[in-house]
Formats: C-alpha cells, structure tokens, sequence
C-alpha cells in the first residue's frame, strides 16, 4: 500500500513511526511544507489525571495517551531531552484546594497506574527541588508525570525511522479526480492528513470544511539568576495562578505557554505576550530579567467548538484519514492518536467511540 502522510507534528510522526514497525511493507511518503506547527514550538507536561475537564472521552484518550508515551519512550530508550519522566508538582494556596486534589487522585489512580505514587510535600521540600522558590505554598507530587519536548521527539522519530520512507519538503495538495484523490497529481492509496490546524485550507478543494480554529502558543525559555538552583531531574512545577515552569536538561526552564485565540496563523513574537511570561517567572523566581530570555517559541494550535480533538476515517472519502483538534493537550493524546490510526488501518471497523466523537461531528460535507 502506498500512503500519503500530510504533516509532521507529533500524530504524524507517530503514525509513520508505527506503521513502519507494524508494516514495513507498506510505501510511505511523508509531506512537511507546513511550518509553524503546534509540536515543533512545545514543550509539555504529561500528566492528565489530575484534570477536571468533564469530557470524559477526552480524559479516556488522554489517560491512554500518557501510558503509550511511556512504553514508546522505554521501548525505544528516549533519551532524558525528549522525554522525561521527572513527577509533577501542583501547589495549592489553600488546605482545603491540596485535599481536594489530593481525593481526585485517590480517585484516578484506580484506572491509572501511571500515575505512580502520590504525596502531598510542603514548601520546604519544594524549595529542595527549586531553591528560588518565593511561594509558602505546599503542594501534591505526583511521581508518574512526565515531561517532553515535542521538537526533540519529532527529530528523533526521524532520526530512527531515516531511510525506510520518503520525506519531501512539499505543501501537500489535494484535488478530487473522478474517484480518486489526488496528492499533487499524485495517487496513494491512503491519505493520512494530520496537517492541525492546516486541515480547513487542506480540506477546502474537496468541498469539505473542517470545524477548527488556529489558536496561537508562546513561551519562554529563561535562563537562571546566579543564585537560583534546580535540581538535576527537578519536576514540572506548577504553582497555583501562575504559568507551568518546565525544566530542560541545559539547566534552563521554560515558563508558558499561552492560549492566543485572535491571532489566527500569525507566528511573530509578541513582545506583550512575552512580558506576561516573564512577569509570570518574577513573581515565582527573584531576580528574573528580560536579559535572561534565552528564546521565545511560537506555534500554532488546532481546536474544535467542544475543545476535543477527533480522528478517523473521513465520511465519503474511504482513503482519507483525519486527526485534528488536539488543543494544549497535543503532546498527550498525539502519540495515542497516531496509534490508533495505525490501529484503523488494520482495522477499518475498530471501534472508537469511547475516544472520539465521529469525525462527522467536526467536518462539513458539500459539493464543488
């Protein structure tokens, strides 16, 4: 079978990754003419059980998610810069918020085992791990959290997989010929478009419209003031009513990232966005200054009206697939995403409804 995989963000380049490991016969070429994507730009946090988001397909996924990203990390012995499994920590300003999560935990880890194990850690144990800390606030650790930069991972997906499929620097296009679906001119008997954002303008030749809106992320990369410490395999910190503080294996941190609805596909730094990121990292680290900016990443996101992303087989199109919407939690449910599609071609009627809404959910069918 010869397959046309339009994007490389994190769906895409699990699902190459995965097929050639399940089908190495299959032909494979791969298209990465968009730039600006979500995965290129992030740096993120795996850890979903503690969310409160209602949508429990979405909880589903992402619970899956994170355990999938772990064995592929083990598996294939990911070094610490792409993925890392340093634990989270989530401070509460008040006793009665720290036990509240403390109970959902309880609650969770019945179905997550990848949670690992959980404590509740006062702010002098914290400061152990970030010596700059200001807060007196205590907070939930949690072992079994993860984090991973999503251009790291892309890369050494590449790097595994170089040789045994085609890579061209191409703005995939489609166009509609009798019964059959072009790829700039080109058949294939598969289409996997998991272009995020991208898959409106993508879709568009086809008479289909894909109910997604671009949303734009920023964040920092800061370096430390000379008195402030991390610990080598210091966890995500996230402390109440401020930006997530991802540490790096250079010894810097990340601070972000942002949620930008009104931006569409502008991917300029934007000096505003970056204040607020760096006023965010002064009131938790003394003595942060703009100098200490070491760079400012810039994507753009895919999300749908419901915030949930969606995959599948695309209604009316037997050889196109689709994964879009993935949102802030991109970096979770990608992976399991790129997976599953694996998982539909070897079994079309797979069901997965528990995961996903119907793709019909989230496109617009019409003529041309």
């Amino acid at each position: 079978m010869k397959i046309a995989v339009i994007g490389n963000g994190i769906v895409g380049a699990t699902f190459v990754s995965e097929m050639l490991e399940r089908f190495p016969e299959n032909q494979i070429v791969q298209f990465d003419g968009i730039k600006g994507t979500a995965t290129t730009a992030s740096a993120g946090i795996i850890a979903p059980w503690l969310s409160k988001r209602r949508n429990q397909k979405w909880y589903h996924l992402a619970r899956l998610g994170a355990e999938y990203l772990n064995q592929l990390a083990q598996k294939y012995e990911m070094p610490a810069d792409v993925y890392y499994q340093s634990g989270v920590i989530y401070t509460r300003d008040q006793a009665d918020k720290l036990s509240e999560l403390y109970q959902l935990a309880q609650k969770r880890i019945k179905q997550a085992p990848q949670m690992g194990e959980f404590e509740i850690v006062d702010h002098q144990t914290i400061q152990k791990e970030f010596n700059f800390i200001q807060t007196k606030n205590d907070g939930l650790f949690v072992k079994g959290g993860a984090r991973i930069d999503g251009r790291q991972f892309i890369n050494f997906l590449q790097k595994r997989n170089q040789g045994k499929f085609e890579f061209r620097h191409d703005v995939a296009q489609l166009k509609r010929e009798g019964s059959h679906v072009l790829v700039n001119g080109e058949h294939f008997d598969l289409v996997i478009l998991a272009c995020g954002a991208w898959l409106k303008q993508t879709l568009a030749p086809l008479g289909v419209e894909a109910l997604i809106r671009p949303q734009k992320g920023q964040l920092i990369e800061v370096t430390l003031p000379e008195h402030a410490r991390m610990a080598d395999k210091a966890p995500v910190l996230m402390p109440e009513g401020e930006r997530d503080f991802i540490p790096t294996n250079q010894g810097t941190l990340l601070i972000g990232a942002t949620h930008e609805n009104d931006q569409g596909f502008d991917l300029q730094v934007s000096s505003q966005i970056v204040e607020d990121l760096l006023a965010s990292g002064q009131r938790v680290i003394p003595g942060l200054t703009q100098a200490m900016v070491k760079s400012v990443r810039v994507g753009t996101r895919a999300y749908t009206a419901d915030f949930a992303p969606f995959f599948g087989y695309l209604p009316e199109f037997p050889e196109i697939m689709v994964a879009s919407g993935l949102g802030s939690s991109g970096l979770t449910t990608g992976p399991i995403i790129g997976k599953l599609l694996v998982d539909l071609v070897a079994d079309p009627q797979r069901d997965v409804t528990s995961l996903t809404k119907p793709v019909g959910d989230y496109v617009k069918l019409g003529g041309i």
